[in-house]
């Protein structure tokens, strides 16, 4: 028995713990970009809050398939989980689109949200960790589901990104149409990643196993 088979269980178990760090994690993300959002009329920050709770529903779905003893129900599980974060992130994507034209159009102006430039700062330093230790895993065990799960993630940070610099640019320089213009740069991202887990190319590609 090699040193892999060996290790295998423990980084199954690793895995596993990364998953419920992002669950809770994403859970408390979702919680404050929402009501922040919400408060301060912020496209952007809403969009990011619903982002992490498609995030959630992602880890959930990837707990479920580490979990799986059966090859074949993993990959039903699989198939199943890819498609339903699809959908969300695409309707992630019209949401978004919709609320950032509206905002341009009726020119309503976000207020200053500090809770959401702290939250996009500490997530921008957070999400780079966790995707790492994800893709670390992810080539230990061979699993293509928890590759695809740290893109995921680093994806996250893209976004964070761009809605850090709309909430300075709104709070620095009073640029109101920097919040919905940054909601609209979200949109391509979020929906390349949901047409790309609907058509199963997210997870499960270029002959990798799942595991």
């Amino acid at each position: 028995m090699n040193t892999l088979t060996l290790e295998r269980p423990q980084l199954i178990r690793r895995g596993r713990r990364l998953e419920y760090f992002t669950i809770v994690w994403n859970s408390l993300e979702a919680l404050i970009a929402l009501v922040s959002g919400f408060i301060a009329g912020s496209v952007a920050l809403v969009g990011f809050g619903l982002d992490s709770l498609v995030e959630v529903t992602s880890g959930g779905a990837l707990l479920w398939r580490l979990h799986q003893d059966d090859e074949s129900r993993r990959e039903w599980v699989e198939r199943r989980a890819l498609r339903i974060v699809g959908a969300c992130f695409i309707l992630l994507a019209v949401y978004v689109a919709y609320d950032s034209v509206s905002t341009l159009f009726t020119r309503e102006a976000p207020k200053r949200s500090v809770p959401g430039i702290l939250l996009a700062a500490v997530s921008l330093i957070v999400m780079p960790m966790l995707a790492r230790a994800k893709r670390r895993v992810a080539t230990s065990i061979g699993s293509a589901a928890m590759s695809a799960d740290a893109k995921q993630t680093e994806f996250c940070t893209y976004l964070s990104a761009v809605l850090l610099g709309g909430l300075l640019l709104n709070a620095l320089f009073g640029w109101w149409w920097a919040d919905p213009i940054a909601g609209l740069i979200m949109v391509p991202i979020i929906g390349k990643e949901g047409t790309g887990a609907l058509r199963g190319k997210s997870c499960c590609s270029g002959g990798v196993t799942c595991h």
